[in-house]
């Protein structure tokens, strides 16, 4: 079938559907960067090309000509429990109606869309609604289902995915399912592919020893007094016991001694009734907002937490080390091949590639359903 990719970003929605066998006419992304990447990746010639979606013209929607699915991950910040949740009183909120629009014009058979979970749940469920019903209005039966990228990569990010039935179209019935039917492997691991240097952060790529002094990694090493994060290593499966006197140390104390009948790693402070999280090599760490009060869940348990936009993401490796996740591992995390990165590598910064993996869907989430289309 041939579908028109809104919200594109960096074809993440492009690379799922064409796996699937279908047909890409035309895309629309307003960012340049995401822009430059999905060009790099994609063979966009003599395909519809469109910028901000709000000053696309009714007559320019109509020369598009014919397509069946119109797919999209609309603007998200709106309704993320990571942002402040304003909804459709927030201006990405209310770019959902643009999907409406062109769907009012093209009316193709199916529509594809992507959202956060908390969509579901925002102002108390009338958002939603108020989407269900715009789509029923439009002419369109709606099925929907929260589905986790951990079933597919090892990352822990819900979405929640939404697909549009045209009324008297003779189209399949997607949901539910219950993710990938070949789950993941639970002992992988990421692995260390390689540092990531850069001027003014002297922390960037590095990894953390535990030998001498106990780390303390920062979130940022621009700062004159860095807020920490991460606390010195400990010994988790003895810390009830104590034979040995206390059992964490301050930072500038020398380190434990490390032996056989010990399981080091690391504490990670969180906003629980714990105040922290243990983590242990092949675990991620999520080291953003230091300040937060509110910030839990920072430790993924040999799986990433949600990608977001920065470079937030941290793992421990088997020699108890922190070290940032790299932006090509980052791509990977939302089932990019590395083709792809490579080619957006080379006509973006790094800076950006974090940023577009954060923004991007998972891939094979996508293609997972698209082949049920």
């Amino acid at each position: 079938m041939k579908f028109l990719d809104l919200f594109a970003g960096i074809g993440g929605f492009r690379l799922g559907m064409e796996s699937a066998g279908h047909e890409c006419v035309g895309f629309c992304e307003i960012d340049k960067f995401a822009r430059t990447s999905y060009k790099a990746i994609h063979d966009t010639e003599g395909e519809v090309e469109m910028h901000d979606i709000t000053t696309v013209s009714d007559e320019f929607i109509r020369g598009i000509g014919s397509v069946d699915v119109i797919c999209g991950g609309f603007p998200c910040q709106a309704f993320s429990i990571a942002g402040k949740r304003k909804g459709f009183e927030d201006t990405r909120g209310t770019l959902f109606f643009e999907i409406a629009r062109f769907a009012s014009i093209l009316i193709p058979r199916y529509l594809f869309l992507e959202n956060v979970k908390g969509l579901l749940n925002h102002e108390g469920g009338a958002t939603f609604e108020t989407i269900i019903r715009a789509l029923d209005e439009l002419g369109y039966d709606v099925e929907w289902q929260v589905l986790n990228s951990k079933d597919y990569v090892p990352q822990n990010r819900e979405r929640v995915f939404i697909i549009g039935h045209l009324r008297g179209e003779c189209t399949r019935k997607v949901f539910p399912f219950s993710g990938n039917d070949e789950q993941i492997n639970p002992k992988y691991r990421i692995k260390k592919i390689g540092n990531i240097r850069k001027k003014g952060l002297s922390q960037s790529g590095d990894v953390v020893s535990i030998e001498g002094i106990a780390p303390t990694m920062c979130s940022t090493t621009t700062q004159k007094d860095p807020t920490k994060i991460v606390v010195p290593v400990l010994t988790p499966d003895r810390l009830e016991k104590r034979q040995n006197g206390r059992r964490f140390k301050e930072d500038g104390d020398e380190m434990f001694t490390l032996t056989a009948q010990d399981r080091h790693g690391i504490l990670v402070r969180e906003a629980t009734s714990k105040g922290y999280a243990e983590a242990l090599p092949g675990d991620s760490v999520n080291i953003s907002h230091p300040n937060s009060e509110t910030r839990r869940g920072r430790v993924g348990k040999g799986i990433a937490n949600t990608l977001l936009t920065g470079e937030e993401q941290a793992v421990v490796t088997e020699n108890y080390r922190i070290r940032k996740l790299t932006p090509r591992e980052c791509w990977r995390l939302q089932g990019f091949p590395d083709w792809a990165f490579d080619r957006a590598k080379q006509v973006n910064s790094d800076s950006q590639l974090y940023k577009q993996a954060g923004n991007s869907v998972t891939v094979p989430v996508i293609a997972d359903i698209a082949k049920r289309l």
